[in-house]
C-alpha cells in the first residue's frame, strides 16, 4: 500500500557542492529525509519503470536511509533499484553502475570525507543518468521544490534484507542487491595491465594502502591483494565502519599521518596511498615525498599513455581552478586543450560527455577520467601504480624528472575550519570590495597584476556560474585563492590557495612553506585573515 503523508518544508535543504550536507541528528528530524527524497523525484521526469541507483559508503545511518530511499522510490514508480550488498557503493562504484546498467540516475549516501557517527555528518545526493552529479538547474529545481512541499509518498512494507544478493519485490518494483566491488573490479582491469602490476608485486614491490575504515577497504581488498596479489595485510583499515573507526577519513597529511610517517621512514615501502569515506579522493606519497593533488593530476596526465586504457592518448585536461597550473604545461606539451573550472565534479561532467577532456582533477584530492562521472580514489592509485610499473622507476624519481622537464609549480592550501561563518561571509565580501583597486598595490613585497571572483562559462552548454572564489594574481605567475568550501556541516571552512611557479633547475627542491612565505604573508595581509575570524595559523595544511 502506497501512503501519502502530510509534511512541512524545512528552510535548510539546499545543496551545496554535491549534495544535501548536515549532521546525523539534523537528518533525523521528522520528515527531514523524506522531504529531501521526495523533492529530487518531484524534480525529475520520465523516471516511471526505470532504474533507480542506491547506495552508500556505510557511514552511520546510512542502512536507515537506504531503506527509506526504496519505499519511496517504490511508490513513485521506478521499476527497478539496484542497491550494493550491505547498503555499500563507493562513489566511483555507483557512477560506474548507474553508466553500466543505463540506470535512470542514482542517489549516493554519503558525506564523502567528512566524520562519521551518530553526532557526525551525512549526506545525499542525486547522480544523473550520466553517472555524475546532478547539473546546478537539477539541483536549484530540488531546492525549490523543498521549500514548498506539502506531501510525500512511501511504500508500506517492511525492510529489504541488504545482506542478501539477489532480486526481491518491494511492491510493483524489483531489488536487485548486487556484490559492490564486481563491476568496478572489472572496469580496472579493462583500464590498466593487470598483468604487469601482477609481476611488479611478485618481483617484492610493497605498498601500504590506508582505507580509512572507509568504503574503499573491500574494492582495494578484492584488487590489490586478491587480484595482483599484493602481500595480505597491504590495505590497512579495510573494514567500512559507521563512524570510520572514530578516524577522520579524509585522505591529507594531518589525518593520515601514520602513513606520512611510515613513508619518509627508512622502513618505507615502495609506495603509499589512501582513500576518503566515499573513495573518490587520494592521497599519494612516494618513499621519502608527497605529491600534493595537483602535481599528481599533471603527472598522472603526462604518463596516462602508459596504461592500457589511454594508450591512444587524452582529448583534455580539466582542473578546477583553485587547483595548480601544473597540469596547464603538461596539455600545452602535448597539445590538448585544458580547462579552468568551477570547484564541484559536476562541472566536469559536460566536458567529458563531450569529449574535450579525458583526466580531470581538484586541488582537494579528487582526480578521475572518463571512466566514470565522479572523481575515483583508487583509480588514482592504480594509474599510479601501472606508470611505476612501466616506467621502473620509483615515485620521487618520477616527480623530480617531471619537475626539471615542466617546472614546478609550490603549491599549498591553507584551510581554516568551523570558523564562525558570518565572519567568513564577512571576509569575502570585504575582499570583493577591494577587487577594483587592488591591481597595481604592492603587498608583502609583490606587485598584484590582476584581481577578480572566478566566473565560469561552460564551453558545451553555455550556462554560467558565479563567485566561485576570489583570485589575487601578482608578478611572475603567482597567486593566491580565496575560497568558501561547499562541503562542510559545521560553521564556515575558508580554503586559502598560494601558489608559485619556479623552472629554475637550482630552486626545484626548495620546502614549500618557504618557498611559499612571501605568498602567505601576502595572503594574511589582503585578506585580513586574524583580524576577521580570529585565526591565527590555519588548521590544516595540505
Amino acid at each position: 500500500m502506497i501512503k501519502t503523508v502530510t509534511t512541512t518544508p524545512y528552510d535548510d535543504q539546499k545543496p551545496g557542492t554535491s549534495g544535501l550536507r548536515k549532521k546525523v541528528p539534523h537528518f533525523q528530524q521528522p520528515n527531514y529525509v523524506e522531504n529531501f527524497i521526495q523533492s529530487i523525484f518531484d524534480s525529475l521526469e520520465g523516471y516511471e519503470g526505470k532504474t533507480l541507483v542506491i547506495g552508500g559508503d556505510g557511514r552511520y545511518f546510512n542502512r536507515e536511509v537506504i531503506q527509506i530511499a526504496l519505499r519511496m522510490a517504490a511508490a513513485a514508480g521506478f521499476g527497478k533499484a539496484m542497491v550494493g550488498r550491505g547498503g555499500i557503493l563507493s562513489t566511483p562504484a555507483a557512477s560506474n553502475i548507474i553508466r553500466k546498467y543505463g540506470a535512470f540516475g542514482g542517489i549516493i549516501l554519503s558525506a564523502s570525507h567528512n566524520p562519521g557517527g551518530p553526532n557526525e555528518d551525512f549526506g545525499i545526493k542525486y547522480n544523473a543518468s550520466n553517472g555524475g552529479p546532478a547539473p546546478e538547474k537539477i539541483t536549484d529545481a530540488i531546492y525549490a521544490r523543498t521549500r514548498e512541499i506539502k506531501e510525500y509518498k512511501v511504500l508500506d512494507a517492511p525492510d529489504v534484507d541488504l545482506d542478501a544478493e539477489g532480486t526481491f519485490q518491494l511492491g510493483e518494483m524489483a531489488v536487485e542487491v548486487v556484490d559492490p566491488v564486481a563491476d568496478y573490479a572489472a572496469l580496472m582491469e579493462e583500464l590498466f595491465d593487470f598483468p604487469a602490476l601482477k609481476a611488479m608485486f611478485a618481483d617484492g614491490f610493497t605498498m601500504s594502502m590506508d582505507s580509512m575504515s572507509a568504503v574503499t577497504g573491500p574494492y582495494a581488498k578484492e584488487i590489490l591483494e586478491n587480484r595482483l596479489g599484493a602481500a595480505p595485510g597491504t590495505v590497512k583499515n579495510a573494514t567500512p565502519l559507521p563512524d570510520f573507526g572514530g578516524h577522520h577519513p579524509d585522505p591529507n597529511l594531518v589525518h593520515a599521518k601514520e602513513l606520512y610517517d611510515l613513508m619518509m621512514s627508512e622502513d618505507a615501502p615502495d609506495f603509499g596511498a589512501a582513500s576518503d569515506g566515499d573513495g573518490d579522493r587520494n592521497l599519494v606519497i612516494g618513499k621519502g615525498i608527497f605529491i600534493t593533488p595537483s602535481d599528481s593530476l599533471a603527472m598522472l596526465s603526462a604518463n596516462a599513455h602508459l596504461a592500457p586504457g589511454y594508450a591512444g592518448g587524452l582529448a583534455g585536461i580539466a582542473r578546477s581552478m583553485p587547483t595548480s597550473g601544473a597540469a596547464d604545461r603538461v596539455a600545452e606539451k602535448l597539445g590538448i586543450g585544458i580547462y579552468e573550472t568551477p570547484t564541484g565534479w559536476k562541472f566536469f561532467g559536460n566536458l567529458l560527455d563531450a569529449g574535450m577532456a579525458t583526466i580531470c582533477g581538484e586541488e582537494s584530492a579528487g582526480t578521475g577520467s572518463n571512466h566514470v562521472r565522479e572523481k575515483d580514489g583508487l583509480w588514482a592509485v592504480l594509474l599510479w601504480l601501472n606508470i611505476l610499473a612501466a616506467r621502473k622507476e620509483p615515485a620521487k624519481a618520477i616527480a623530480e624528472a617531471h619537475w626539471k622537464e615542466f617546472g614546478r609549480n609550490y603549491y599549498a592550501r591553507h584551510d581554516y575550519e568551523g570558523i564562525d561563518t558570518a565572519a567568513a561571509n564577512g571576509l569575502m565580501d570585504a575582499l570583493r570590495e577591494k577587487l577594483p583597486e587592488l591591481p597595481g598595490k604592492e603587498i608583502a613585497g609583490l606587485k598584484i597584476v590582476e584581481a577578480d571572483d572566478f566566473a565560469y562559462l561552460d564551453p558545451v552548454d553555455g550556462s554560467t556560474s558565479s563567485k566561485q572564489g576570489i583570485r589575487v594574481l601578482f608578478e611572475g605567475g603567482s597567486r593566491v585563492v580565496f575560497r568558501l568550501s561547499g562541503t562542510g556541516t559545521s560553521g564556515a571552512t575558508l580554503r586559502v590557495y598560494i601558489e608559485r611557479y619556479e623552472d629554475d633547475p637550482a630552486k626545484l627542491d626548495q620546502e614549500t612553506q618557504a618557498a611559499l612565505a612571501d605568498l602567505i604573508a601576502a595572503a594574511e595581509e589582503v585578506a585580513e585573515i586574524s583580524t576577521r575570524t580570529g585565526r591565527s595559523e590555519p588548521d590544516v595544511i595540505t
